[in-house]
């Protein structure tokens, strides 16, 4: 469980037990990305949905210590790349920090010039709506200003831990 907290309010509870309990949620894996005057730049994102139809809204919640997520900021526009199963190398690669993460990465530029990786699932163009405190995390919401999908490519899931495959009833 948690710790009381000091001024009475519910118990505060452990960021391991959290982490672990909510690793049991399957997401899907993003990677956000940009193209600056200096090159691509990019970050893996775990959280990330479809918010709103009318408008179309998206929202997705960067770490507070990302170093990219202030230069997309800045920028007002991103894509948003939803990996394909096979593609945990690329997710780890734009987890890292430092690196760079577009060494060996295939892209091509969305219509609205941000990278859209080679063999994604789905990719959404967006531009800055609003920002929100998250905690730990900034909530971002985008308008949708252009999406596509391959219909034939699996996602790549995340679940407790470790990358997985979505297992067919039909196989």
């Amino acid at each position: 469980m948690g710790r009381p907290a000091p001024d009475g309010a519910p118990p505060i509870v452990d960021p391991r037990l959290m982490r672990e309990v909510l690793g049991h949620f399957a997401s899907g894996v993003t990677v956000v990305t940009a193209d600056t005057e200096d090159g691509p730049i990019g970050f893996t994102c775990q959280s990330f949905s479809s918010l709103s139809l009318d408008p179309p809204l998206i929202a997705f919640a960067p770490a507070r210590t990302s170093q990219t997520w202030p230069r997309l900021r800045d920028m007002g526009r991103f894509c948003v790349n939803v990996l394909a199963e096979g593609q945990d190398a690329v997710s780890q690669n734009f987890a890292r920090s430092g690196a760079d993460k577009f060494a060996g990465v295939a892209w091509t530029p969305s219509p609205h010039g941000s990278p859209v990786l080679d063999d994604v699932v789905a990719w959404i163009d967006g531009e800055l709506w609003a920002e929100y405190d998250g905690g730990d995390h900034t909530i971002v919401v985008a308008r949708v200003l252009d999406l596509g999908a391959h219909p034939d490519r699996r996602p790549l899931l995340f679940h407790r831990g470790s990358y997985g495959l979505l297992h067919r009833s039909d196989a």
